[in-house]
């Protein structure tokens, strides 16, 4: 059986666009341009065909240029883009960036907002609801303190999938399991849950080893399980955290004998019926 090679969170920016309030000068050597040509090196080395490209930027302008980014990459197999969520036009702005077929998901940056019950907002109904209208993906970018919140919302909408960015970011420095894990189990028990081996390495101490994160990694494959859990590099975030070969080394070692973690998984949940080669 030949399987499907999707990293399955992966950005491109620009600096000067300038709607990124994260990124500054003390952003290292992120705060710069990071574009196609640079992760296709790593891309061929790898042998990931196919990316999904998450958003950076809280800023609807930002999604449009990674849709462009998208029309003239074929790798980029879909967007995961941004809306604000409790605006009163967010289902009608939602349907008009649904007529690009290229984007799959979008991404509120939960784990910015001030306000930890956000999630439970009733205004944000409307969004979700055009979420499963228009057969879009909910990427939430969480930390362990919403994810009580996040349950809630979920199960508020079982026609909507919700992956989980990160596995919500865990505190790997401090060896840390509870409540994590067992929050994150509630969320696994959903069927319209996923989560993403992604953004792991950044979450570890700078010397990080397989062993570090073992924990963690098979706690997602022991809930969520093979077929709802998906590889990301969260490049080029993962160059401060040891790079993409590092990182994709690891995660074969933590979650190889899964293929569909590294690719199979991504289609279906993001490309089945959206996206470029559904």
């Amino acid at each position: 059986m030949t399987h499907r090679r999707i990293d399955a969170h992966q950005h491109y920016w620009r600096v000067a666009r300038g709607d990124y309030g994260w990124l500054t000068p003390a952003s290292g050597l992120l705060y710069r341009d990071y574009m196609p040509p640079d992760l296709a090196p790593l891309l061929a080395a790898h042998g990931i065909g196919e990316t999904i490209l998450v958003q950076a930027a809280p800023s609807v302008a930002e999604t449009r240029f990674l849709l462009e980014i998208a029309r003239d990459t074929p790798n980029v197999a879909g967007v995961v883009g941004w809306v604000d969520f409790a605006t009163t036009d967010a289902a009608a702005t939602i349907a008009a960036l649904a007529q690009d077929r290229l984007l799959v998901g979008l991404r509120p940056m939960v784990q910015d907002i001030a306000d930890d019950d956000w999630l439970l907002d009733p205004r944000l109904d409307a969004a979700f609801a055009a979420l499963e209208t228009h057969g879009l993906v909910f990427d939430a970018l969480v930390l362990p303190r919403h994810l009580r919140q996040l349950l809630v919302r979920a199960r508020r909408h079982s026609h909507v999938a919700f992956v989980i960015d990160h596995a919500a970011k865990p505190f790997i420095r401090a060896g840390t399991l509870e409540p994590w894990r067992r929050e994150l189990s509630d969320l696994a028990a959903l069927a319209n849950t996923f989560c993403k081996l992604s953004g792991l390495p950044t979450e570890a101490a700078e010397n990080w080893t397989v062993a570090d994160i073992a924990p963690y990694a098979e706690h997602v494959l022991a809930t969520f399980g093979p077929a709802r859990t998906l590889w990301g590099s969260d490049w080029p975030v993962v160059e401060k955290a040891g790079g993409y070969a590092r990182w994709f080394e690891a995660a074969q070692a933590l979650a190889g004998a899964h293929p569909g973690v590294f690719g199979d998984n991504a289609a279906r949940l993001y490309l089945s019926t959206r996206g470029r080669n559904a």
